[in-house]
């Protein structure tokens, strides 16, 4: 389940979790309260009749009325308003009154009794939702047109996150109160309000320096949290993103990402900056330097007039800001601006979602936090046959959101998801419409297969830090080759797709300064380490990681990745022997740490690979930026990777140097 799908339940939780106190509660002092509460009628009137209170409540304020309009006792509501039963009693727990309760069961006639009475047609519980929210989700019709001819306000909005009773109806997927909401004339178009999580993470860290400082100072220096850590304080964050790379295709309007995995109470939506639709930008280089690659896959050579080739940063606009590592917060931004069409294809209610388009909703309306479209937002919750019916309907396959990410990216995105880290991994096996179904049409719906994301996705897999490699400048293509999906990468291309575009390669990222006392533990002003490799610098703004690379399994040997499961139907040789038989690309080419696929395939102990590349011209000793050989990358290079003998004994034998730097084997048990 989504962050932002837990939230809701939690909230609408707490609604049902309210009904179970209410029936478990243990009778007080209001005997008349006690006999609506068994639904006795007769018990009821005998009571009134020798004078018992009719306002009596049971110890957590249910009153009598309240029971009766629960239990949809239209009698006996009619008895005790006949004896002068109010309409306003609120329960101690969420402030309910009768009308809330006999609204959230959809029990009409009582609410029409309640409602002439005198009942408030716009009350709101403690937590913020009104008769007309709960009559909404309960799919009341009859319910919502006796609470609108009495006065109540059809765009009421929830306090929790400005959710309009028709969201409501949308999220439970209540067409009959949906279409009596909108012949009431709900506003389609309303919108949640939208939360900068930038913002809020700001104001969290100042509250929690402001603890900290009361902890301090009743605390010797000697045993402060930041003389324990033995560091300063973290550097300033960097702003602004990276710059959204050029498209073949020319962007539409938009910017849209879903999100909403994030939540409806929440704000929804990922990512924004200050202002909902500008965020700043950089210049980026051109996407395609494979054509002038020399054959030993070094970087290529400056022109003779001194102009750079394509695989080189371009030289800033004046007063552009540079390309930036984001952090999380950054990379969420902006969240919300849902309208009820993003909570229907949120949860893949295609009736919910027919009846809206066919009652004049915008099918094309992105959302005000991260600029998301229904399709998007539909496509990464991986409701694939609701996804295809908003392409049918005329939906724009090129929205983006404001990380650049498209419902085609998105969809090769979602289905190859780590399947661990995906809460619900089941959802996407009950379509009827399969992920390729879904390329298929977007593409030929006109999706452009160029389209490059501006940031890092942060919804990607649920595993931020995990992946190996940041997807900053990725195409639907790269994605695919990350996955090793040669179908989808063939189909990809016979549709348009450049198989050379690479990622970004954005500034590295030191996320503490360090204490310059202690050894090898370096400053933030300290040079960077020699590049033994005799590779050309990449520029901030390069070229990062190459589609070939994603599909070698880049990460394997440099982060947490190696730990985590990677789906790959058919193996990882299919995908190597694709791009260089049937695309040319050179197996010598080189990602931005100086990796050729050589080296990510001997990380995996992949000895079949191995084997092919080699006999395909890979040379089994390049370095790396690292200093790292290909049976280094084979021997354990991170502690989380296990060593692979075979593999290592392998490229030994074909030329390759073994450092013994295994780091996973144990002080002295170097192989």
């Amino acid at each position: 389940m989504s962050a932002a799908r837990m939230k809701a339940s939690f909230h609408m939780g707490s609604i049902v979790a309210l009904s179970l106190l209410l029936v478990a509660a243990t009778p007080a002092d209001s005997p008349v309260a006690d006999a609506a509460q068994r639904g006795d009628l007769e018990a009821v009137r005998t009571l009134l009749r020798d004078g018992a209170d009719a306002n009596g409540a049971q110890a957590d304020g249910t009153t009598a009325l309240h029971w009766a309009a629960m239990n949809d006792d239209v009698q006996i509501v009619e008895v005790l308003l006949y004896a002068g039963a109010t309409v306003k009693p609120t329960t101690r727990l969420g402030g309910y009154t009768p009308l809330h309760l006999a609204s959230r069961s959809g029990h009409g006639d009582v609410v029409r009794a309640l409602l002439e009475g005198g009942a408030n047609a716009n009350g709101f519980t403690n937590t913020g939702v009104s008769a007309l929210h709960f009559a909404a989700q309960a799919n009341s019709a009859g319910t919502i047109g006796a609470l609108v001819e009495h006065g109540a306000d059809v765009d009421s909005r929830d306090t929790h996150s400005s959710r309009t009773p028709l969201m409501f109806a949308a999220v439970s997927n209540s067409t009959a109160a949906m279409q009596a909401l909108i012949d009431a004339g709900a506003d389609m178009s309303a919108a949640t309000d939208i939360k900068d999580y930038e913002q809020i993470s700001e104001a969290n860290s100042k509250d929690r320096a402001r603890r900290t400082a009361v902890i301090n100072a009743g605390l010797p220096p000697d045993q402060r949290p930041a003389a324990r850590r033995g560091g300063g304080a973290p550097p300033q964050a960097a702003a602004g993103r990276a710059a959204k790379p050029a498209a073949t295709t020319p962007d539409p309007d938009a910017k849209p990402d879903p999100a909403e995995t994030a939540d409806p109470d929440e704000k929804p939506e990922p990512d924004a900056a200050a202002d909902p639709d500008e965020k700043p930008h950089a210049d980026t280089p051109s996407e395609k330097p494979h054509a002038d690659e020399p054959a030993d896959g070094s970087a290529p050579k400056p022109h003779a007039d001194g102009s750079a080739d394509s695989d080189t940063a371009k030289p800033e606009e004046p007063g552009e800001p540079p390309i930036k590592a984001l952090s999380s917060t950054q990379q969420i931004g902006k969240q919300g601006g849902f309208t009820a069409l993003h909570y229907a294809a949120r949860e893949g209610h295609r009736d919910a979602a027919r009846l809206l388009v066919a009652s004049g909703a915008d099918i094309d309306q992105v959302t005000g936090g991260d600029e998301s479209s229904p399709l998007l937002v539909a496509v990464i919750n991986g409701h694939y046959d609701l996804a295809t019916e908003f392409v049918e309907q005329g939906a724009d396959p090129n929205l983006v959101s404001d990380d650049g990410a498209g419902p085609l990216f998105a969809t090769l995105n979602i289905e190859w998801s780590l399947r661990t880290w995906y809460p619900q991994p089941g959802a996407f096996r009950r379509q009827s419409t399969s992920y390729m179904d879904l390329t298929r049409s977007l593409l030929e719906a006109g999706a452009d297969p160029n389209q490059r994301t501006s940031t890092h996705i942060w919804y990607a897999a649920y595993n931020a830090g995990r992946m190996g490699v940041d997807f900053t400048g990725a195409t639907p293509f790269w994605r695919a080759a990350y996955a090793a999906d040669v179908t989808a990468m063939k189909l990809l291309v016979a549709h348009g797709a450049d198989p050379d575009i690479w990622t970004i390669k954005l500034p590295a990222r030191r996320r503490f300064n360090r204490d310059p006392d202690i050894p090898n533990n370096p400053v933030n002003d300290e040079p960077e380490p020699l590049d033994p490799s005799g590779l050309p610098p990449v520029p901030v703004g390069g070229h990062g990681i190459h589609p070939m690379h994603a599909a070698a399994g880049v990460g394997f040997g440099t982060s947490r990745v190696a730990q985590q499961h990677r789906s790959v139907p058919d193996g990882w040789l299919p995908s190597m022997k694709y791009f260089i038989e049937e695309l040319g690309v050179n197996p010598n080419l080189r990602d931005q740490d100086g990796f050729t696929v050589l080296h990510h395939s001997a990380a995996r102990g992949d000895s079949e690979t191995v084997r092919y590349l080699v006999g395909q011209g890979a040379d089994v000793t390049l370095i790396s930026r690292r200093g790292q050989t290909t049976a280094d990358m084979a021997n354990s290079p991170e502690q989380r990777a296990q060593p692979h003998p075979a593999t290592v004994a392998l490229l030994e034998k074909l030329g390759s140097k073994n450092n013994h730097q295994c780091r996973s084997c144990g002080e002295g048990r170097g192989n």
